[in-house]
């Protein structure tokens, strides 16, 4: 009596399944990355810019429902003349109903140094009167591939009345 060719298919699963279990587990690397951000909508050297809000693009991003394309430098240290790493280009929307808080989008994308032609996704509620406040990175490219984490922003310094800011981002991820 023959034994049909589909009594062995379990037989052969088996130490398929055995081997893809035993596999070792790849852990993840966790890395820590300090840069600073210089978020100007005014002066020669503006990288943000009002796009929408009550009154337009005139409209103060202290206002709520103000949104403002940001096309930052990403430097080493506070200093504007530091060396410039990277861009952080997204938008930033006025989400708070007495204007005191923004939601970021935007990417961090290295150009210089260990990371570069990497990216970092950040994305999270910046309640800008508080010295210090938390956000997510959701995502990320290159050397940041599978990345889950999150950063603390701190502002370095503030003008208001010209709406000028360095912001200092102190990031911890993982990934693999």
């Amino acid at each position: 009596m023959a034994i049909p060719h589909t009594s062995f298919l379990p037989l052969l699963a088996l130490p398929l399944l055995y081997w893809a279990f035993n596999l070792p587990k790849r852990q993840p690397k966790q890395t820590k990355v300090v840069f600073y951000v210089h978020d100007y909508l005014s002066g020669h050297d503006t990288s943000a810019i009002t796009v929408a809000g009550k009154d337009g693009p005139q409209t103060s991003v202290l206002h709520f429902g103000t949104m403002v394309a940001v096309d930052d430098p990403v430097t080493e240290g506070p200093d504007p003349k530091s060396k410039v790493i990277g861009r952080a280009q997204g938008m930033y929307i006025n989400s708070q109903l007495d204007g005191k808080g923004l939601h970021l989008m935007f990417s961090v994308i290295f150009t210089d140094g260990e990371f570069k032609g990497s990216s970092l996704e950040i994305q999270g509620a910046d309640l800008f009167a508080m010295k210090e406040r938390e956000f997510s990175i959701v995502s990320g490219t290159g050397y940041f591939r599978f990345v889950r984490g999150y950063g603390i922003m701190t502002t370095q310094f503030i003008d208001i009345p010209n709406l000028r800011a360095i912001l200092k981002l102190d990031v911890t991820v993982k990934h693999y």
